[in-house]
């Protein structure tokens, strides 16, 4: 009988385990100590230069004012702090995220994409609640390697407008590129020249950390990482101090970004209903505008923020149910001071990785500089060519587009490509939403098709006591897409090797499941065979799958070693009186197979293979049974 004391301990045990999995703070808050207090206010400073500008990048990209980029860019840093369980990520808008809200916004205001910030929040809490993060591994790399180049050409191409000083409206991959080939005539030189020195200066300055220096020149080291990481900062920075001064002695040649609503969002409830265009717009008429993107986008963010947790969790597990967690909570709080979607941002979460972060609190301190930016330096903000912004954006996504993992895709397995590439194609041409959907279904179909065509070999195999019969040797599960097909073969072969008088045996070695609908499909296929003199036999199927046979109530014989199947087929072929051996012939004693052929299957070739190494000794003989044969069997059995 356990003691009040032992059951109240495992108790409190209980509870903390369940308060460090779902309030990680609780977990590393109490040993934090000064150390860690100066590599995190260091790392969420850096990191706070890197998002600042490219807040403002990405709202633009979005379709929205700038100030809603920042207003994006704090709450996910406070909110992760606490509820997150990887110290490298930081959450804000990205570039991915920015393209899918420009696309629900395009003809309709702001408010949408406030809504839809909501609404991803909700659905990844029901995801987490629900622990439907298992949703995520349909989503494979080659439909995500082909939606995220995708994705990182569209934004790429969508930028061009503003480097390049153009004004036009366009929808689309292709009808931007269409707009930017009309109006290139109409291009603004201080623009381009600005942009593309941008782009220059940008790549290159990611090249300084990687300099390799003296070991006594650390001092320097640090300085050039520092530059490095913070370049976007630096670039907007100069290029707006530039802007700035041209503009108080004569008229700017750049186009700017504006007037930046100045101070803190106001703290209120997501926009349930809406106005535009003389209208009211309800809820539902709000939701069934969003269509498929309250879903879709919701798993793309949490796909990109488990991608990056597993990315830097250095070998441990991730918890994916805690990241939807948390992210959900990042999107619902957001949504309450008018922010987009967000996510967590690769770029930034390997800056705040290299900048020797401890904990989750350097986000705070992230969170804390944007507030400040918010505060003190919008009206600064107004001042930066769209055009260096254009560049940060180019240069930030161009390194998305992973073009090198073709090369080992095609030399793995090159029916890969085929997702990867019609993602790719679909995403371009009609858009992103239907481009992951398109190859979510072509990857799914692809997954079933050895279900429905499964690999088999037929081949002639001499048993023990002597006489021949067939074997065919089936690569996947039986389930019902397969049925026909595989009727079809057996009837075939055991017309054409088994001489319509062979026995056929099926191995069900490497059958991992089956169905009711297979299971009848084989009866009726034992039944047809049996009707013309060839019996029917299942060898060594697992457990599982002789459930199915015996419950759907199949006559199927079933044997469940190479033993028990020499006696089965030898009780099968009855009175039929069987060929004499001779003993001196050692060919004749085939031994079981060993079923090596199927180990070294290609997953590419669907054709069905026929070995032609038959054995030409006849299975049934039109002779009395002597007592030389009956010798014979006798001796076979005794070894």
């Amino acid at each position: 009988m356990s003691s009040p004391s032992k059951h109240r301990f495992k108790k409190q045990t209980w509870y903390k385990r369940l308060m460090y999995k779902r309030l990680p703070v609780t977990k590393w808050l109490p040993n934090y100590n000064s150390e860690k207090a100066v590599a995190d206010f260091i790392a969420g400073i850096t990191v706070g230069l890197t998002v600042i500008p490219q807040a403002l990048a990405y709202a633009t990209l979005a379709g929205l004012p700038p100030q809603y980029g920042l207003y994006s860019s704090f709450m996910g840093c406070f909110v992760y702090t606490i509820f997150g369980s990887c110290k490298d990520i930081t959450l804000g808008p990205t570039a991915l995220l920015a393209l899918m809200t420009y696309e629900q916004i395009q003809g309709r205001n702001f408010d949408y994409a406030i809504l839809l910030c909501f609404l991803t929040g909700v659905v990844q809490l029901v995801m987490g609640i629900l622990h439907l993060g298992v949703l995520i591994d349909f989503i494979s790399v080659p439909v995500t390697v082909g939606f995220t180049s995708a994705t990182s050409v569209i934004i790429a191409v969508s930028q061009l407008k503003g480097l390049l000083g153009l004004q036009f409206k366009s929808q689309g991959f292709i009808d931007t590129i269409k707009q930017v080939i009309i109006n290139i005539p109409n291009a603004r030189a201080a623009d381009t020249a600005l942009g593309v020195s941008c782009i220059i200066v940008l790549l290159l300055m990611r090249k300084m950390k990687d300099l390799n220096l003296l070991a006594n020149r650390k001092g320097l080291k640090k300085a050039l990482w520092l530059i490095s990481t913070s370049r976007n900062a630096v670039i907007v920075l100069l290029c707006s101090l530039l802007a700035f001064f041209l503009d108080r002695h004569s008229e700017s040649p750049f186009k700017l970004t504006g007037t930046v609503k100045e101070g803190l969002p106001t703290w209120s409830l997501p926009p349930f209903n809406t106005e535009y265009g003389g209208r009211n717009i309800t809820f539902i008429d709000m939701c069934s505008d969003l269509g498929s993107s309250i879903v879709l986008v919701p798993i793309i963010g949490v796909l990109g923020n488990v991608a990056i947790a597993k990315a830097f969790a250095s070998g441990e597990s991730v918890d994916a149910t805690q990241e939807l967690l948390t992210l959900s909570l990042a999107n619902i709080f957001g949504s309450f001071v008018s922010a987009m979607p967000i996510t967590g941002s690769f770029s930034r979460s390997a800056v705040n990785h290299a900048s020797g972060v401890a904990t989750q609190l350097g986000s705070i301190y992230t969170g804390i500089l944007v507030l400040l930016a918010l505060s003190l330096l919008t009206p600064y903000f107004f001042y930066i060519p769209k055009a260096s912004l254009a560049a940060v954006v180019i240069c930030a996504v161009i390194f998305m587009i992973e073009y090198e993992v073709v090369k080992p895709m095609w030399r793995s397995r090159r029916a890969d490509l085929v997702p990867a590439f019609a993602t790719f194609a679909v995403c371009l041409v009609v858009g992103v939403e239907i481009g992951i959907v398109a190859g979510i279904v072509l990857n799914v179909l692809l997954l079933l098709y050895p279900s429905a065509r499964p690999q088999l070999d037929a081949e002639i195999m001499t048993a023990p006591s002597g006489f021949n019969y067939l074997l065919v040797t089936v690569g996947n599960s039986l389930y019902f897409p397969s049925v026909e097909y595989i009727r079809q073969y057996v009837t075939r072969v055991a017309k054409k090797q088994g001489d319509c008088s062979m026995p056929v045996v099926i191995d069900c070695r490497y059958v991992l499941g089956a169905d009711f609908t297979a299971a009848k499909g084989l009866c009726a296929l034992s039944n047809s065979l049996s009707s013309r003199g060839q019996p029917l036999v299942l060898l060594s199927p697992r457990a599982n799958v002789a459930s199915v046979f015996s419950g759907a109530g199949s006559s199927v014989v079933v044997a469940l070693t190479p033993n028990e199947l020499d006696a089965t087929l030898q009780d099968l072929t009855g009175q039929i009186p069987l060929p004499i051996i001779d003993r001196n012939k050692e060919n004749n004693m085939t031994p079981p197979p060993t079923y090596t052929s199927l180990q070294n299957l290609d997953d590419n070739a669907i054709e069905v293979v026929i070995s032609e190494d038959q054995n030409n000794v006849p299975l049934l003989r039109n002779t009395n049974v002597n007592e030389s044969l009956r010798k014979t069997n006798d001796e076979i059995n005794d070894t």
